[in-house]
């Protein structure tokens, strides 16, 4: 008879994993959020102004920005939809999902 598997720590429970993986993660994810924000202009010293002006960028532009930022949304969806959608697919087909 196979044993049980051992109960994750109250911290993994807590963490949604391994503590030092999750905060890994964490880390990256942080930076790949702060170049965007980078890229778009917001400063997180002063981040309420930095979304006016943005925002107020983003108005000036007009449609050109919804354009541009359709753009972007289709170059990145063609590669994140799929890997979303198989990995969906491996956890419904493995029992966890």
């Amino acid at each position: 008879m196979p044993e049980p598997m051992p109960r994750p720590s109250s911290v993994s429970q807590f963490f949604g994993g391994s503590p030092l993986g999750v905060l890994v993660r964490l880390i990256l994810l942080s930076v790949v959020v702060g170049v965007i924000m980078s890229a778009l202009g917001l400063d997180p010293f002063n981040i309420v102004r930095s979304i006016e002006r943005l925002l107020r960028a983003v108005w000036e532009m007009g449609f050109d920005a919804v354009a541009w930022l359709w753009g972007y949304f289709l170059l990145g969806a063609v590669l994140v939809i799929p890997i979303w959608l198989v990995i969906r697919l491996a956890k419904s087909v493995g029992g966890r999902g």
